[in-house]
């Protein structure tokens, strides 16, 4: 899959200064980690956000949304973000921080 480049930097502006912030590459895109656990990921077309369970519904009534299906099971807790949903910067700050909020209390992987 074809990363984007501008897709890749809004989600890194979104995020700021968050520490023990990283990247890496992983499902055809590039995700972004706090502390290694991932937070989202920029993809073609479409980012994917870790909001968590319990904000799965709230996150999934919002406009461009989908759930997240990996190996044909649906992915609780992470939400795909499409086009033109995704450049829209009121949105993607909203997902984000229920994703930040999500990982929050989880332990360090590193």
């Amino acid at each position: 899959m074809t990363r984007d480049p501008g897709q890749e930097q809004a989600m890194r502006d979104d995020l700021g200064d968050l520490p023990g912030l990283s990247e890496m590459p992983m499902f055809g895109g590039l995700c972004f980690l706090a502390h290694g656990n991932m937070i989202c990921a920029a993809r073609q077309g479409r980012g994917m956000y870790r909001v968590g369970k319990s904000r799965n519904d709230d996150a999934l009534a919002m406009s461009g949304t989908t759930p997240m299906i990996h190996g044909g099971r649906a992915m609780p807790g992470y939400v795909w973000l499409h086009d033109p949903q995704l450049f829209d910067d009121a949105t993607r700050a909203r997902l984000t921080g229920r994703a930040l909020d999500c990982v929050a209390d989880l332990p360090p992987k590193e």
